[in-house]
């Protein structure tokens, strides 16, 4: 339903009034916010929610059938914290990493709808301001897949490139690791001369001027003792990678398998390939398209190296069943819990060690996905105000990505340079609305941390 009515907004200095709207049309249904009118987030439906999920804020990131996409961060009632529109081709791979010892979110953005602006990866501090962008070197394009600062301060980026192999036009799987700060290439790997295009599951096309995405990379970790691990997508493998050399040390899965994979263990289309502390690996088992099981899953692997054996550990699947054709992810929390990002299909989940659903939600519908989901903490401060609106004898206040407001402070008065606190109210969700004594020409909102003490205040609005 559409509101018939219009708000007084103020955000910045510019004052305006803003027709309010929640109905999408033919994308997903959008959250409308008085204050912000200019945020549409897809709508979040919890499906289970208990006590026992993990602390921290979700990040995903909604795109395709959806008013607006972009990042997005959303506590475990579903509720948005953060929301960075763009178009809604959106972003992707958004969380939170590491970088010169500060927090920092990061993403992949791909081209420019006018082809000017190639793709490239952003990494924003905690005041939501840019610090830096960061792009492949050897004038390669990066792609979606892979953003991953090490410890070292440098970038694991997946690259898109085409090359000729014979009569046909492939694209071959390869990634950089990059200084970022100067931007130097400190290794690059490319599958083509490693891994042969008969190893690829994907078919063939039968067009020959068409691209043969044989190897379809998606994950690049670091492991344990220095070397890579690679996941293609359409080999049905994973690759360990000499970081000196860049031979293959040894694959696990696909058609040429170097381990005996026990019960349950094959998978196929997977994506996100992690190694663990604890010496598992983990990954999104996707098994389409096409399909190959009845589920998406998440998997937890032990790998015995020495006697090349694979046994599961885990698996972990969604009720009712779920199959992402593409995209997902499964992050092991600090705890014991694992996350996933069901990819293709708007849904996240927070599972237990052995199984049980911790919380699940959807967020927009069919058509709507995030390529990844995590969960992390995270203390924003932006660099913003926070941002309200008059609406008859009701004010609206937002601020958009503050996670340490715990109240709202009313200020009003009859000169706007004199305002003095009128009334507190808790904050309950990203926007707050408080009835406004009649008798009050001018009104501005404080945000106060958990200790009472002042964030930020917004700038006054008069009443019409």
């Amino acid at each position: 339903m559409k509101r018939a009515h219009s708000a007084v907004v103020l955000v910045g200095a510019l004052l305006v009034l803003v027709p309010a709207a929640a109905d999408a049309g033919p994308y997903a249904p959008y959250r409308h916010f008085v204050s912000r009118p200019d945020l549409r987030p897809p709508r979040v439906k919890m499906l289970v929610r208990t006590r026992y999920a993990s602390p921290g804020f979700l990040f995903i990131a909604p795109k395709k059938k959806v008013e607006q996409g972009g990042p997005l961060i959303l506590d475990n009632r579903g509720r948005v914290i953060l929301f960075m529109p763009v178009d809604r081709r959106g972003v992707t791979d958004f969380r939170v990493q590491h970088y010169r010892g500060k927090r920092v979110l990061t993403w992949w953005r791909g081209k420019s709808a006018d082809n000017k602006r190639l793709g490239r990866y952003s990494i924003y501090d905690n005041s939501y301001r840019l610090v830096t962008y960061v792009r492949p070197g050897h004038g390669l394009s990066g792609d979606m897949h892979e953003f991953k600062i090490t410890p070292r301060n440098t970038a694991l980026m997946t690259l898109s490139h085409r090359v000729r192999v014979k009569t046909r036009n492939v694209l071959e799987g390869a990634f950089q690791e990059v200084d970022i700060r100067t931007g130097r290439v400190l290794f690059e790997w490319h599958s083509v001369g490693h891994v042969q295009l008969t190893e690829s599951y994907y078919h063939l096309p039968r067009n020959p001027d068409k691209t043969y995405d044989y190897f379809h990379i998606n994950t690049i970790e670091v492991d344990r003792d220095g070397n890579f691990l690679v996941s293609a997508r359409n080999t049905h493998t994973i690759y360990k990678i000499n970081r000196k050399t860049g031979a293959v040390m040894w694959r696990l899965g696909g058609k040429r398998s170097d381990f005996e994979l026990g019960k349950g263990v094959t998978f196929a289309w997977q994506h996100d390939v992690r190694r663990q502390s604890d010496g598992t690996v983990t990954l999104f088992d996707n098994e389409a398209a096409p399909k190959m099981r009845k589920q998406s899953r998440g998997l937890v692997m032990r790998v015995d190296e020495r006697h090349k054996t694979v046994t599961v550990v885990h698996s972990f699947v969604h009720t009712p069943p779920l199959v992402a054709v593409d995209q997902g992810n499964m992050q092991k929390l600090a705890n014991g819990n694992y996350l996933v990002g069901w990819g293709h299909q708007p849904y996240v989940t927070e599972f237990g060690p052995h199984g049980k659903t911790l919380l699940d939600l959807r967020f927009g519908r069919s058509g709507v996905d995030s390529y990844r989901a995590y969960r992390f903490p995270w203390i924003g401060r932006p660099h913003s105000k926070p941002t309200i609106a008059v609406e008859g004898d009701t004010l609206y206040v937002s601020w958009n990505g503050a996670t340490e407001v715990r109240s709202w402070q009313l200020l009003g008065g009859a000169d706007k340079k004199k305002l003095r606190p009128l009334l507190a109210v808790p904050k309950t969700g990203f926007e707050a609305a408080i009835p406004l004594p009649a008798d009050v020409p001018w009104v501005a909102v404080r945000a106060l941390d958990r200790l009472g003490r002042s964030l930020a205040r917004s700038a006054p609005v008069g009443r019409a």
